[in-house]
């Protein structure tokens, strides 16, 4: 049997006697990672979360459990923080809205808790997931499944998938102790179907999720090696099938139970061991996927909730990467030129030479870029408007996006505000659903922008909120109208009119 740091060991508070090395190190895990310490300078307030499950909203909140119990509360999908109630204990649970009610599953035992695999599946029901809701209150937890600690089977890390097509409500649960298994319970009661036999699926994995996407079933599994802090090699595999029986084969035609999988997400940008992967889809198009980094390099090494763009690429899920401040060209979709400043195109002087005349004894200079300093005392000292063309990077269409952490977020990223380079110039929103610059950025809602990579690995790009209305803008994007025309309208994935490149030159 692996060593209990090479394998997904969770540990709750009562602990069996063991070796005081191992005790020691399970200590360390448990409170470093599963209970959710708080820390006073976070990325986005204390994320700090093992084993998450799907994020769920309820009330315009949104929620993630955890390992341990409780979880996470967001107001915004930015800044997460401790406060989520869930009963019972164990261990990664999983939350899904069905009707009017939230079922939550979860795993009592197993995972190698002393030693054994003897595990428990329960599921329960609440109205509400608000804890301060006069409607909170969780139904008694039923057990849909078990493992004896005998047989290569661990009852742990279950998932939930209701099946748009068929309204059947399915479970994939288990991991590297055996196999993955597939059971199917009453989406109305939250039981096992009656006369429902198990079925294995897959290997060399675990926390395991099911989804549904464009007539596919996709299982992604963690693999890999976990609870061990900055030493976790954790990530997120997939297969997927026409049935959501399986079989699950990868992009190679390898099946999941026999060792295969496609990589979702593994380490990057200093956090380490993705795992427990949940999806979330945001609008058409805008689709994001959770899990936790075991390791959060910039926070002590702590098990961190962790957001990212969820891409398709040949009808396979990748994970994107968050949107880091840079500057940028803003490239049009519909047509390729470039968002920019509507003012005059300054030349740039250079020492030109017939092609046909060239001295190639001569030694090559490098032409450095046109200077803000050279062209920007002609620009109109109030608000300027935009259009696109053909980039040339020029400082009138070169592009500063900044976070602004204080102004607040949404799933995946802060607010940003884009700012001309070098200077104050900042895009902003007008009451007539149109686009200007203005002098100076105050940090107004109309200045602050949610930038979201889509599913096809584009952005769309959207004021926080439009001068004159109520509520926070979830529909109006920058939209090129015409090739050179940029404005504000509706929303639409299936028109290049609403998308556009970042470029870094």
């Amino acid at each position: 049997m692996p060593d209990l740091l090479m394998r997904k060991e969770i540990q709750l508070p009562t602990i069996p006697l063991m070796p005081d090395k191992v005790m020691k190190q399970i200590l360390i895990i448990l409170f470093a990672s599963c209970l959710f310490i708080p820390s006073a300078k976070a990325q986005s307030g204390t994320p700090y979360i093992h084993d998450p499950s799907t994020i769920a909203e309820c009330e315009g909140k949104y929620y993630t459990f955890g390992t341990g119990g409780g979880g996470l509360i967001s107001e915004d999908g930015w800044s997460w923080h401790n406060g989520a109630e869930r009963p019972g204990g164990g261990a990664a649970p999983d939350v899904m809205k069905i009707g009017d009610r939230y079922l939550i599953i979860y795993g009592a035992t197993g995972g190698g808790l002393g030693g054994g695999h003897n595990g428990r599946i329960l599921t329960m029901w609440n109205k509400t997931l608000d804890p301060k809701s006069p409607d909170f209150k969780f139904s008694e937890a039923i057990e849909v499944c078990s493992s004896d600690g005998m047989e290569d089977q661990d009852a742990i890390d279950p998932c939930l998938l209701l099946d748009p097509t068929t309204g059947r409500l399915w479970v994939t649960y288990g991991t590297y102790f055996g196999t993955i298994r597939l059971i199917e319970l009453d989406p109305k009661t939250g039981f096992r179907m009656k006369g429902n036999k198990e079925k294995d699926i897959a290997i060399d994995c675990e926390a395991t999720d099911l989804i549904y996407r464009d007539g596919w079933y996709y299982l992604l599994g963690t693999h890999g090696t976990c609870c061990d802090g900055v030493n976790s090699t954790y990530n997120i595999v997939v297969g997927r099938s026409r049935s959501v029986e399986g079989p699950y084969l990868d992009n190679i035609g390898r099946d999941m139970f026999h060792g295969g999988g496609r990589m979702v997400i593994a380490a990057g940008d200093r956090v380490c061991g993705p795992g427990h992967f949940g999806r979330t889809i945001i609008d058409e198009g805008v689709e994001i996927m959770s899990c936790h980094f075991e390791a959060d390099f910039e926070r002590s090494g702590r098990s961190v909730l962790g957001i990212r763009p969820l891409l398709w690429k040949n009808g396979w899920p990748i994970a994107g990467e968050q949107l880091r401040g840079g500057t940028y060209e803003i490239e049009s979709e519909r047509r390729g030129y470039a968002l920019e400043l509507a003012v005059d195109f300054v030349r740039m002087q250079q020492e030109r030479e017939r092609f046909w005349q060239m001295d190639l004894t001569k030694p090559l200079v490098s032409i450095p870029n046109q200077k803000l300093e050279e062209v920007n005392s002609n620009w109109p000292k109030g608000n300027i408007s935009l259009r696109c063309g053909d980039y040339m990077f020029r400082p009138h269409q070169r592009w500063t996006i900044t976070p602004i952490e204080e102004a607040g977020g949404y799933l995946s990223n802060p607010y940003f505000k884009i700012t001309i380079e070098g200077t104050e110039r900042t895009l902003a929103a007008t009451a007539d659903k149109e686009l200007t610059t203005v002098p100076v950025f105050t940090g107004s809602d109309e200045q602050l922008w949610r930038i979201e990579q889509l599913t096809d690995g584009t952005y769309r790009i959207m004021p926080k909120r439009i001068p004159g209305e109520t509520g926070l803008n979830t529909r109006y994007v920058i939209y090129s109208a015409a090739d050179s025309t940029p404005t504000l309208a509706a929303y639409d994935f299936h028109s290049d009119n609403s998308k556009w490149n970042l470029r870094q030159h």
